[in-house]
């Protein structure tokens, strides 16, 4: 295959598993970064195209792919004013959604969180909610919306209620079956591997995949 894939997100924790996992798959002959700033030392087969990702609709004639992998995401401590935390997280994976349907791309991954509701009095939630709500509405033919609980893996900061609350997941969730299963942590580079799956799989119908499928998928290789 000579396939071409778009990351959003690759300098990222799970979207630099996405990318680095991309560039040793022989099935993929391009890789298109679109990111704030320029990540060293890669490939050729890797095009970086630098700029606002707020703005998102400069790139269109670029904007061109088999398959994008949508891994933005900020927190409340990185990104407190709430309009901009909309703009991020809500408004980057609607844009990029939008310029798939437009470009006829077939397939679109995006990371969105456990608990997403857009019907939720919850900020955080809602806007998840609704990002995912919009972006479904593009009616991607291949559309995969991953519903991670907590994420684990090394990061360049330290986020303290996160490493809190993985600590306390760590001890509790071999007691987590059936339904709680979903609660369960999941890896940084197992999502990115589940990722690579789905777009290349035949068997995976499913539109939101909670953490339980994301680590069968991921481990699953």
């Amino acid at each position: 295959m000579n396939k071409t894939a778009i990351i959003l997100g690759a300098t990222g924790l799970t979207g630099n598993h996405v990318l680095q996992k991309l560039i040793k798959d022989e099935r993929y002959s391009s890789i298109k970064l679109f990111s704030r700033s320029k990540i060293e030392g890669l490939p050729t087969k890797v095009t970086q195209f630098i700029g606002d990702l707020l703005e998102l609709e400069q790139f269109r004639s670029d904007f061109t792919a088999d398959e994008v992998y949508c891994c933005i995401g900020t927190t409340k401590a990185k990104t407190p004013d709430k309009t901009l935390y909309k703009k991020i997280d809500y408004g980057i994976p609607v844009a990029a959604a939008k310029l798939s349907n437009d470009n006829t791309i077939a397939t679109f991954l995006v990371i969105s969180a456990m608990g997403a509701d857009k019907n939720s009095s919850t900020f955080y939630s809602k806007t998840k909610g609704e990002m995912e709500h919009d972006v479904l509405q593009q009616h991607i033919k291949n559309t995969h919306i991953l519903r991670p609980s907590l994420i684990e893996g090394d990061r360049n900061e330290t986020r303290t209620l996160e490493f809190l609350g993985l600590t306390v997941l760590k001890v509790i969730q071999p007691l987590f079956f059936g339904n709680l299963k979903k609660y369960k942590i999941v890896n940084a580079e197992t999502i990115a591997q589940a990722m690579i799956e789905l777009a290349n799989g035949t068997t995976h119908s499913e539109v939101i995949i909670t953490s339980d499928y994301i680590n069968a998928i991921g481990h699953n290789n």
